[in-house]
């Protein structure tokens, strides 16, 4: 028979490849430090308990916790915590209020990458919008430039953003 296709090996997996790091600074809320950091501690406990499973026939999902607590290592040793003070125009951390051409407003707030959530209106300071707002002060004009053409929105409000939320 051949051996050609065969794998002799000790049963255990070669390490999954790391997840793609931003080439942007990281920057971190306090908000966004802490939850990196209860996000490692969550995996590392994790694989433990996967490590300590009787049947450790599957060792992907250990892999794959060996592979994010890399990655969430890499990120907090990265981090930049940022912490604005001064209200006088839009910054990382700010909540900016803005209305469009329509009258409706929107409320967004500038955080790290690893807390920015479209859904919840939380952008990455590289963003196209994120670029727009910074350095806006109240009542100025910005364009965020999206695909399908440019936007003016107004500054309404700039206010710290909530740390618990």
């Amino acid at each position: 028979m051949s051996r050609a296709f065969t794998r002799e090996g000790d049963g255990a997996l070669d390490p999954l490849p790391d997840l793609p790091q931003s080439p942007h600074p990281n920057y971190v809320t306090p908000r966004g430090l802490k939850s990196l950091q209860t996000r490692l501690q969550s995996r590392q406990t994790d694989l433990a308990t996967l490590k300590s499973r009787p049947d450790r026939l599957d060792k992907l999902p250990e892999a794959a916790a060996e592979r994010d607590i890399r990655y969430l290592e890499s990120r907090l040793r990265s981090a930049i915590l940022t912490t604005p003070q001064d209200l006088h125009e839009a910054a990382f951390g700010h909540r900016i209020a803005v209305t469009d051409s329509h009258g409706q407003t929107t409320t967004y707030e500038i955080t790290g990458e690893d807390e920015a959530d479209a859904t919840r209106h939380r952008i990455a300071p590289h963003s196209p919008l994120a670029r727009a707002l910074l350095g806006a002060q109240l009542g100025d004009e910005v364009t965020w430039r999206k695909p399908n053409g440019p936007v003016t929105l107004t500054i309404k409000a700039i206010t710290h953003a909530d740390p618990s939320a």
